[in-house]
């Protein structure tokens, strides 16, 4: 045969499911995209065409309905572990199933008083969606251990001060100019990975686990004097590492959303930063920042290019 198979996996991808919970009048929504990918003793099926150890794509989309409804939805990653733990153990062709989860949140809309007469209890069951970020995880298992790299992407950051760059390499084709005051702003794209694999050890609390790095993320970019986005990112991803003892490694994506000051001398204006300024915002190019912080002694398993994580 002049031709192998190589690496291969099947699955349903994008399974929009929305779990409602009503207790009385007061709701609470999970609302999941979650991504299916199934590997294993699939070669025949490459070959032959030989269904006999495929599990059908449909198959894996109602099994996550049913799950939402019989089992709830904790947290994205229990959720997951959940889902991977049952395609593994149920289907003996099926070595290792990947769970990719977005969560989208909702957030429930207060008012003062209404028709109703309800006041308060008004608001139990009506939400906005949160338009800040989009919580994400991946969960991996081989029937022995698991992996799970929960995250973040799409959340824009400021600060209107306090951001300096200057004393960069200059050659034939530099024209930017030095400056100590700026505007730093940026989408954060994060991933971080648990030290929990499994067995023996206590499972951690991932939706707390979450909050809290989400905040302790926000709190560096925030206090960090900033000299460069690099010194930024890694003052965020250090700040986790040391605070949270159940991550290991997280690794960034953060385009610089450049904000620049607008010549309005043409007009007989002056437009300096030390009572407020006006800028213009430049979509593209922009400056891509990447890199991983880790745990010291542990090894990195995020890959680079998070484009699909």
């Amino acid at each position: 045969m002049p031709t192998i198979l190589g690496q291969n996996q099947y699955g349903k991808a994008e399974t929009r499911v929305v779990r409602i919970t009503r207790h009385g009048r007061t709701h609470h929504i999970k609302d999941l995209n979650v991504s299916v990918a199934l590997s294993g003793d699939l070669d025949e099926v490459h070959y032959s065409g030989s269904n006999a150890h495929v599990l059908p794509t449909d198959t894996t989309k109602n099994t996550v309905y049913a799950f939402a409804k019989e089992h709830g939805i904790e947290s994205a990653e229990q959720f997951g572990i959940r889902l991977a733990r049952h395609f593994v153990t149920s289907q003996e062709p099926i070595h290792r199933a990947r769970i990719r989860i977005e969560e989208y949140a909702w957030e429930r809309i207060g008012t003062s008083g209404g028709d109703s007469g309800t006041g308060a209890d008004e608001t139990g069951h009506s939400f906005v969606r949160k338009g800040q970020e989009t919580r994400v995880a991946q969960i991996t298992f081989d029937g022995e251990k698991w992996e799970v790299i929960s995250g973040l992407k799409d959340l824009t950051v400021m600060n209107t001060t306090d951001s300096e760059f200057w004393g960069f390499v200059r050659d034939t084709y530099t024209t930017l100019q030095e400056t100590h005051d700026r505007v730093l702003a940026t989408e954060v794209s994060a991933r971080w990975r648990y030290g929990w694999s499994g067995g023996d050890e206590t499972m951690p609390d991932w939706d707390d686990s979450y909050e809290q790095a989400r905040r302790q993320l926000l709190g560096a970019f925030a206090r960090t004097y900033s000299l460069s986005l690099q010194q930024t990112l890694y003052q965020m991803g250090s700040g986790i590492i040391e605070s949270r003892d159940e991550i290991d490694e997280i690794r960034f994506s953060l385009p610089n959303k450049h904000h620049f000051l607008v010549d309005l001398e043409p007009f007989g204006l002056t437009n300096e930063t030390a009572d407020g300024a006006v800028y213009f915002a430049a979509d593209r190019p922009y400056g891509l920042i990447e890199a991983t912080v880790l745990r010291d002694g542990t090894e990195p398993r995020i890959p680079h290019d998070m484009t699909n994580l």
